[in-house]
């Protein structure tokens, strides 16, 4: 009998009671600009996790000051932010949940009142701001970034690490061809555009015991960017690097429309599944259980990754086990109401 959406699923010793993502999404309620979580982040969170989706995974977390995509993001910069992700793992395991980060860094497109960096000096769109480029000691510098936060995040709770490699964003940036211009080892071929993010995960796994993801943008939406091809070396690479996931999105590394419409993004979770054999996470309008279990029955991927229908409505997965006719436990003060 194949899985299901309520299936549970085991990676490196963690079990995640069904495949129901809570996708990271970025939420701007850092009000202070400091990068601490506030009561707004708990309340938020937790009631994801009371809601039953499977795992939880908090929004992009910057791994430096001048890293952010908001001002309003969250921090694992520094550590007088473990205590307060330490209260939101602790609030999202209290429901039977996994805790997830995402580690990210904006680069050239980072809103900071200060320098930003880049792997190349080229501004995201005529509007932007024109970044840095960084030199190889920052480069190194900035790995030793996302091994403390990976540190941090194990202090804190977490079960899962994502590095947000996707959305044009700075690791996504060393990786395209679009956007990294670099003569050094850093640029050119693409074994050197993706030596950032094999160096960053290398750094990591030195620290983390757990499940580590990576998002990556599998459609640049320009005919000079990366390539199916392309991205089957990096998810094989990956792989072999002891990544467990690739969470597939797409877009985002220079302005270009996109044809967005409901389960857009679920073909090319499907694809490099077939393709590399790695485990693989399906997002974008993902909306009904019928779809979501669909994408798991025909194994067209392992996880489902769902935003911003889980912000309209966090109980979610309730809805969806009705629908699908499954059993799920609810929480002990919710019962009178679930049952």
């Amino acid at each position: 009998m194949s899985d299901s959406l309520f299936t549970p699923i085991t990676m490196k010793g963690v079990t995640f009671k069904n495949r129901i993502v809570m996708a990271p999404m970025c939420m701007y309620a850092s009000y202070n600009e400091d990068g601490m979580v506030t009561p707004w982040h708990v309340t938020h969170y937790e009631s994801r996790a009371a809601g039953q989706a499977g795992l939880i995974c908090i929004e992009a977390t910057s791994v430096t000051e001048n890293g952010t995509i908001s001002p309003q993001d969250l921090g694992i910069y520094d550590d007088g932010h473990v205590d307060g992700l330490k209260t939101l793992t602790d609030g999202i395991h209290r429901h039977g949940a996994k805790a997830a980060i995402q580690l990210a860094h904006a680069g050239r497109k980072a809103v900071y009142d200060g320098t930003i960096k880049a792997p190349s000096a080229i501004p995201f769109d005529d509007n932007a701001r024109t970044p840095d480029e960084l030199t190889t000691d920052e480069i190194k510098d900035l790995i030793r970034r996302f091994q403390q936060a990976a540190i941090r995040a194990n202090q804190a709770g977490f079960d899962v690490i994502e590095l947000h490699g996707a959305h044009g964003y700075l690791i996504n940036q060393f990786l395209s061809p679009l956007s990294n211009k670099r003569t050094d080892q850093y640029g050119g071929t693409l074994e050197n555009r993706f030596r950032l993010l094999k160096e960053i995960t290398e750094a990591v796994q030195d620290v983390w015991d757990g499940p580590l993801f990576v998002r990556l943008s599998l459609n640049e939406y320009h005919p000079e960017g990366n390539q199916d091809n392309d991205f089957d070396f990096l998810a094989t690479e990956l792989k072999r690097l002891g990544v467990d996931l690739i969470d597939c999105s797409s877009g985002g590394v220079v302005r270009t429309p996109i044809d967005v419409y409901p389960g857009y993004q679920i073909p090319l979770a499907e694809r490099l599944k077939a393709a590399t054999g790695i485990r693989t996470g399906a997002v974008g309008l993902i909306t009904t259980a019928e779809t979501a279990d669909e994408i798991i029955r025909n194994d067209r991927a392992d996880l489902v990754f769902l935003g911003r229908e889980l912000l309209r409505n966090p109980y979610w997965p309730l809805f969806a086990a009705e629908t699908l006719k499954a059993e799920i436990e609810p929480p002990k003060p919710y019962r009178a109401g679930w049952l």
